[in-house]
């Protein structure tokens, strides 16, 4: 998937930024690895706890910042509960977001007109818009609205 950095690239980042690469961070770095489903910090690590148990969540989200930091994750709030981790940084992208189920999916920016016009700015020096769409994914939308169950994450 394109702007997913391959774990090898990722752990090259970190050491050329003079920071350690754990096995740790290298399992992180596997499970974010093409995963398009906008992870949330407690998903990747309970992927990863699967291999490597002892790791702790405080890695994980340390990881994480670091990453953000690096400009390789994009940390997002899209109001699902907790926020996600958006591996795609390949160029703007706005988001899908299930009401029902949560899920989250990139919509890659192909039509401009999100311009504010300048009096409209309040003297903002807008640098980038992000919107986040929501209704129901197709899955959501197939069950009839009385019957979902209420997701809380």
């Amino acid at each position: 998937m394109a702007g997913v950095r391959r774990p090898a690239e990722l752990s090259a980042r970190f050491r050329a930024e003079g920071r350690k690469i754990t096995p740790q961070r290298e399992a992180i770095f596997r499970v974010l690895h093409g995963n398009v489903a906008h992870p949330t910090a407690d998903a990747i690590y309970d992927a990863v706890a699967e291999a490597m148990p002892m790791i702790s969540r405080k890695t994980v989200y340390q990881t994480l910042h670091e990453l953000a930091e690096l400009g390789e994750v994009e940390l997002l709030d899209l109001g699902t509960g907790a926020t996600r981790v958006d591996p795609n940084t390949d160029g703007p992208h706005h988001h899908l977001v299930c009401d029902g189920c949560g899920k989250v999916r990139d919509v890659p920016v192909e039509f401009q007109g999100l311009d504010v016009p300048p009096a409209a700015r309040q003297g903002f020096a807008v640098e980038r818009a992000q919107v986040i769409f929501r209704g129901r994914c197709a899955e959501c939308a197939a069950v009839p609205q009385t019957t979902l169950p209420h997701h809380h994450h």
